[in-house]
């Protein structure tokens, strides 16, 4: 029986990043999860008790595995320049990835305390790793170069979302990592 409660949360979970990567959080909706997935609506309030706790939930799940990958990208670079260009690339490649999708929609909605935490959380990790890269490349301020640098990944990533209105992905990768590493100087 328990094995079967923790298939049917999984598949809720499948179900739940497939909703957030095609329509965003207001996508992500219980009858929308109980179509899915097969299961009657009030099975869905077994596992969940609301919207917040299936966001919640993904983020703990998600997150660190995603923050994980970017970690060992940057571990691989031997340079802090590498490095930082590990972190803005290996972010950018896994938003074609569903996990990541979901995650950006996650990171573009309103989220309750819980689930930010979870989040803040999983990118502690993150912020700590590419403060020293920052450090080590002379920034005074590495935990505000580490927000402007993020700021700059969360850019390409609205861009890359946009598809075929944009630019191709390879080209706002690119203009990222050179605005990561060189600036508005290109």
């Amino acid at each position: 029986m328990a094995e079967h409660r923790t298939m049917q949360r999984s598949a809720l979970l499948d179900a739940a990043r497939s909703l957030l990567s095609e329509g965003g959080t207001e996508a992500l909706t219980f009858p929308a999860l109980a179509e899915r997935t097969g299961l009657a609506r009030s099975s869905v309030y077994e596992y969940f008790r609301s919207r917040g706790a299936v966001v919640e939930e993904l983020c703990a799940v998600d997150f660190p595995v995603w923050a994980a990958e970017v970690e060992d990208a940057m571990a691989a670079a031997g340079t802090a320049e590498g490095k930082v260009e590990a972190y803005v690339r290996q972010q950018l490649t896994l938003v074609g990835d569903r996990r990541h999708r979901a995650v950006v929609a996650i990171s573009a909605s309103e989220l309750d305390a819980g689930a930010r935490e979870k989040i803040r959380a999983a990118h502690g990790g993150l912020v700590t790793m590419i403060g020293d890269a920052l450090r080590d490349l002379g920034h005074e301020q590495p935990r505000l170069a580490a927000m402007m640098l993020q700021g700059v990944v969360d850019a390409a990533v609205r861009r890359l979302e946009l598809g075929g209105a944009a630019e191709d992905p390879a080209v706002i990768t690119e203009a990222a990592v050179s605005m990561a590493l060189r600036g508005v100087r290109g």
